[in-house]
């Protein structure tokens, strides 16, 4: 008997242990009670009704990722091409989540897969390369307000690939050739072109320096000569001065001396012989000092002999 009513406590006590419920962070427990829903478990610690209640449903209230596969769509230009997306969602109202829709993550799925299809049939095959944003906003914008009533938020739809056919793939890879290419040439010939406006303008920046260093020294030589010439000439007339300077002075001291007046008309021809300095054929003398002149040279003459 004893055995039997142990084994009743202890069936009494699994049961209401089984009754206990802690719910965790980011988690929401749907409660049902004789089959109908009878609430939404937050976070903590919960009692549930024995034999009556029952957890229907656990849902995740973090934000999930959801990565559908390829889908074959259509674009306006008849190009057939393979797209997969990946989904970004939250759970904002478990009982909508669980009572809304069968199966919530096959039904995004084929939304998405259908949203996808009329998008990119409005669209040429270039639109579509280069309109993802465009194309990630409006199908945002569509899951979101058609998962609304199922108690999901779509955050953010990104095209994870598009799949071009092949011959397209290839056509794709010679243009991009094709235009490498094309880069790689303008580039060479802006290179080139650079670099002949630089030698082009060295060369002239260099004829320029040498134009300007003849020029400076042609100055120097020019300047050099006429200093030259000037101290020439200031020479030859410091000399010419002093010679003067000297026959003025034998003159002077003649005179002091008591020297007739012929003495002095002979000392004034020997000036005149070294003005002329042997350069002049024919000296013109006044008419006075011709006889004084000859008187002279046969003097010199007889003292040679």
């Amino acid at each position: 008997m004893i055995y039997i009513v142990i084994a009743l406590v202890f069936i009494v006590l699994l049961i209401l242990a089984s009754c206990l419920k802690v719910v965790p962070q980011a988690q929401a427990y749907v409660v049902e009670r004789l089959g109908a829903y009878q609430g939404t478990w937050s976070v903590g610690f919960h009692v549930k009704v024995p034999f009556l209640d029952k957890i229907a449903r656990k849902v995740n209230l973090k934000e999930q990722v959801a990565d559908f596969p390829p889908q074959p769509v259509i674009t306006k230009d008849n190009v057939t091409m393979r797209i997969d997306t990946v989904v970004y969602y939250q759970i904002t109202d478990p009982k909508l989540f669980a009572y809304g829709v069968e199966n919530p993550m096959m039904a995004i799925e084929n939304l998405t897969a259908t949203t996808l299809r009329n998008l990119i049939g409005e669209l040429e095959f270039d639109q579509t390369l280069n309109s993802r944003e465009t194309i990630n906003t409006k199908m945002r914008a569509a899951l979101d307000l058609a998962t609304d009533p199922w108690g999901i938020k779509v955050n953010r739809v990104e095209l994870k690939n598009i799949i071009p056919p092949a011959d397209i793939q290839n056509a794709m890879e010679k243009q991009m050739k094709a235009e490498r290419e094309k880069r790689e040439s303008i580039t060479r010939a802006e290179g080139e072109k650079k670099s002949k406006i630089l030698v082009a303008e060295g060369e002239k920046e260099s004829a320029i320096l040498r134009a300007e260093a003849e020029k400076q020294s042609a100055i120097l030589r020019a300047e050099a000569q006429k200093e030259k010439m000037i101290r020439e000439a200031e020479g030859e007339a410091e000399a010419i001065l002093k010679v003067q300077q000297a026959h003025a002075d034998g003159i002077r001291m003649l005179k002091e001396a008591g020297a007739d007046e012929a003495v002095l008309k002979i000392k004034s021809l020997e000036a005149f012989e070294k003005v002329a300095d042997g350069k002049a054929t024919t000296i013109l003398l006044p008419a006075e000092l011709q006889g004084i002149a000859s008187i002279a040279a046969t003097l010199k003459e007889t003292a040679k002999q």
